[in-house]
C-alpha cells in the first residue's frame, strides 16, 4: 500500500480516529475517500470499486469501511433497501456491528447518517453530516456525502453554505483541501454567484488541474451565462486532464454536448453520444444514464432523429423501472420510456411512484413525488401522446417546485424546455400566451442562448404571438 495513504497515527492527528487496528484498512479508508471526494480512479489500486472491495476485505469489523462503502452505495441511487434484500441486509449488520463496537461519538453518528439516508430520510442523513461537521470541520466524509445529498435534494444554499461554514478551518497543506474549491464553486454557481464561482473553480484547478468537479462547475457557469462557444473551448483545451475521471467523464461530455445543442449543432451532439456519452452510460451509472436519456430527450424536442439510441439507453435503465429511489431519476426513466416507445414502462414508473407517495408517507422523495414528480412524469407521458394542453396544466402549476426534484439547474432546464414546446404546440389560445412569456423570461435570463432565440421563431412561426 502507497505510504502517502493516512495509517491509524496519522488519522488520529487529524482528529479524526478510525476504531480499528487494522493498519491497511486505515490506508484504503484514505484510498477510497481520495477517490471518491475527486471522482477518479487510482490504477494502482485498481479504481475506487476495487479500492472498496479491498478495504471490506482488509477488516471485516471496521466500521467506517462500511459506512464509505454502503454510503457510496446509496449515493449512487442504484440500490435501495426497499428493493434489494441483500443490501437491506448489509445495512441491517452494519447498525448491529456498530452496537457491538466501541466507537467514538463522530463515527456512531456516521452509521447514524447511512442509517437515515437508507431508509429515505435524507435530510435528516444531512442534518446528522452537519452535526459531525461542527465538532469535526475536516471529516471529508461528512462533507462530501451532505454535499452530494444536498444536491439529490435540490438544496443549493445549503450546497454552498455546508462548504463555506469549514473553508477557512482547513489547513492548504491537509488532504483532499484542493477539492473544496471546487466544491464550494458549485454552490456558488447553483446559487448564482457566477464570479466568485468562476474564482474558485480556478482556485481548484490550480491546485489539481485533474480537479473534474472544479472543471464541471467552471462548465457550469458557462452554461448558465450563455458563454456556449468559450464553454466549448474550455472543455476542449482541458479534456485530457477531466476525461481519465471516469466517475464524472460521462456528466462533463454532456455539458460540452449542451452547449452544442443551445448552438444547434445537433451532429456534434450525436457524435458526442455515440462516441462518449453513449459507451460510458453502458456501465449502467444512473447519473450516466440520466445523461444520456436527458440529451436525448432534447434532441427530440427539436425534432431531430436519434435513430435507435432511445433503445439503448432502455436496455440499460429497464433494471430501474420501479425503483423510485429518486424522483429525478424517475422523470428521466420516463422520458427513456416514452423514447423507446415502451409505454407499459413508463405506466410502471407512475404506479410504483403512487405506491411509494401512498405507502412511504415518511420518505423525502414520497413527499417531493406527491407534490411534483408523479405529475411532472404524466407530463411527460401526455405529451408523448400528444395531449399538450394538459401537460401544460400538469407542469405550469409546479414549475418554480421543480427544485425539489434535485439536480442542477442546467439539468432541470429539460422540463422547461417540455412545458414551453407543449405550451407552443398546445390549441389552448392561453397556452400560447404562455409559451411567449416563458421565452421572454428566458431570454432575459440568458440575453445570448441561440436555443431560445430558436424557439421564439419557431413560436412566431406557429402561431404569430
Amino acid at each position: 500500500m502507497n505510504s502517502c495513504w493516512r495509517d491509524s497515527k496519522a488519522w488520529i492527528e487529524e482528529g479524526l480516529p478510525l476504531s480499528t487496528g487494522n493498519n491497511e484498512a486505515c490506508k484504503l479508508y484514505d484510498a477510497s475517500l481520495s477517490q471518491y471526494v475527486g471522482w477518479y480512479d487510482d490504477p494502482a489500486l485498481g479504481g475506487l470499486e476495487s479500492s472498496c472491495k479491498k478495504l471490506l476485505a482488509s477488516d471485516p469489523d471496521f466500521v467506517m469501511g462500511k459506512v464509505l462503502v454502503y454510503g457510496l452505495d446509496l449515493l449512487g441511487t442504484g440500490k435501495s433497501i426497499r428493493t434489494d434484500a441483500k443490501f437491506k441486509e448489509d445495512i441491517e449488520d452494519l447498525i448491529a456491528l456498530s452496537e457491538q463496537t466501541t466507537l467514538t461519538n463522530r463515527e456512531k453518528l456516521h452509521v447514524e447518517a447511512i442509517n437515515f439516508w437508507a431508509n429515505g430520510l435524507m435530510k435528516k442523513a444531512t442534518n446528522t453530516w452537519e452535526s459531525i461537521l461542527i465538532d469535526h470541520p475536516r471529516d471529508a466524509l461528512a462533507l462530501k456525502m451532505a454535499h452530494d445529498t444536498y444536491f439529490y435534494l435540490g438544496q443549493a444554499v445549503q450546497i454552498r453554505d455546508s462548504v463555506a461554514r469549514v473553508f477557512p478551518l482547513w489547513k492548504k497543506t491537509s488532504p483532499l483541501y484542493g477539492y473544496l474549491h471546487g466544491m464550494y464553486a458549485f454552490g456558488l454557481e447553483e446559487t448564482n454567484f457566477y464570479e466568485e464561482a468562476i474564482k474558485h473553480a480556478r482556485l481548484g484547478l490550480e491546485i489539481n488541474r485533474k480537479d473534474a468537479w472544479a472543471t464541471h462547475a467552471y462548465a457550469h457557469v458557462m452554461e448558465m451565462t450563455g458563454q456556449q462557444s468559450k464553454g466549448i473551448q474550455f472543455m476542449m483545451d482541458t479534456e485530457s486532464d477531466w476525461n481519465t475521471c471516469g466517475m464524472l467523464a460521462c456528466h462533463n461530455y454532456w455539458h460540452l454536448a449542451l452547449y452544442n445543442f443551445d448552438l444547434g449543432n445537433y451532429e456534434t451532439v450525436l457524435d458526442i453520444f455515440d462516441n462518449e456519452v453513449g459507451r460510458r452510460f453502458k456501465s449502467g451509472t444512473l447519473l450516466d444514464l440520466v445523461d444520456a436519456s436527458s440529451l436525448l430527450y432534447r434532441l427530440q424536442l427539436e425534432n431531430v432523429d436519434v435513430g435507435d439510441r432511445w433503445e439503448q439507453v432502455y436496455e440499460i435503465g429497464k433494471r430501474h423501472f420501479g425503483d423510485n429511489i429518486l424522483v429525478f431519476n424517475d422523470a428521466h426513466l420516463v422520458m427513456t420510456a416514452v423514447g423507446s416507445n415502451h409505454h407499459c414502462d413508463a405506466e410502471t414508473v407512475l404506479s410504483s411512484m403512487k405506491q411509494l407517495m401512498n405507502s412511504f408517507t415518511h420518505y423525502c422523495q414520497s413527499a417531493v413525488a406527491t407534490k411534483v414528480g408523479y405529475n411532472l412524469c404524466k407530463a411527460i407521458v401526455a405529451f408523448d401522446s400528444g395531449k399538450y394542453e394538459e401537460a401544460v396544466d400538469l407542469i405550469y402549476p409546479i414549475r418554480y417546485m421543480l427544485e425539489e426534484i434535485g439536480g442542477s439547474h442546467a439539468q432541470r432546464d429539460v422540463f422547461n424546455l417540455l412545458l414551453i414546446n407543449a405550451a407552443m404546440r398546445s390549441p389552448n389560445k392561453t397556452h400560447k400566451k404562455i409559451a411567449r412569456c416563458l421565452l421572454i423570461e428566458r431570454k432575459a435570463k440568458k440575453e445570448n442562448s441561440s436555443l431560445t432565440d430558436s424557439l421564439i421563431k419557431k413560436t412566431l412561426a406557429f402561431h404569430g404571438v
